[in-house]
């Protein structure tokens, strides 16, 4: 039973994935700490050599996109074939697999670059230190890792989906200082962290961190 959490958030992301691509189109346009984010790590990546960059968990692939707007040669893997096939639909030019980011399906050492951008969250405390280690494996020596996620404290439930559907995914918020502990534990160096719109009731944070070998 301790992949019921993965069948769950595939299951429900399958249901979901037309209203969640809509919910999301355009969103990058309105944030602009999330572009400014992307845009430095595109330019970090291009300055480290360049190469592939795996978008882990990327629904319906518009982060992928952007990174490839911006130079950086990207391509998008997510839990839900549903979502890749939104993924496919839309940016036909681009390369996107199902995967999962507990047992991905790439080489060791095979990626200059990992872009979790709010996919974490659905990954359990006990299954983030694997899910970060698999993350290091992957990673080129002095590769490049950007993590988004919800900040706050505890689990939260959602039943129904953007389109009314039925669901069943958690979402874990989680303090900055728990985030960049998994990762200094996988092996990582922090290079900067921001937390955005602080005083909301659910601020968001990127972690920007650095294969240590």
């Amino acid at each position: 039973m301790a992949d019921v959490w993965l069948s769950d958030t595939r299951s429900s992301y399958d249901a979901d994935a037309p209203g969640y691509a809509d919910k999301v189109r355009g969103l990058l346009d309105g944030s602009p700490y999330l572009r400014a984010s992307l845009a430095l790590f595109a330019e970090l990546v291009e300055d480290a050599g360049g190469g592939p960059v795996a978008d882990v968990g990327c629904g319906p692939g518009y982060v992928t996109d952007h990174l490839h707007r911006a130079g950086v040669d990207a391509f998008g893997i997510d839990l839900a074939p549903e979502m890749i096939a939104i993924a496919r639909r839309d940016y036909p030019g681009l390369r996107f697999e199902v995967g999962t980011m507990t047992d991905l399906d790439l080489a060791d050492d095979s990626v200059a670059g990992i872009v979790a951008f709010w996919s974490v969250i659905h990954v359990p405390d006990d299954a983030v230190p694997g899910v970060f280690d698999e993350f290091r494996r992957v990673l080129r020596p002095q590769g490049l890792v950007l993590v988004g996620f919800h900040v706050g404290d505890g689990t939260h439930h959602t039943s129904e989906g953007y389109t009314g559907r039925a669901i069943s995914v958690d979402s874990h918020h989680r303090p900055p200082s728990k985030v960049t502990g998994w990762l200094k534990e996988a092996g990582f160096t922090i290079e900067a962290e921001l937390v955005m719109r602080p005083d909301d009731d659910v601020p968001g944070a990127v972690v920007f961190a650095r294969s240590a070998s």
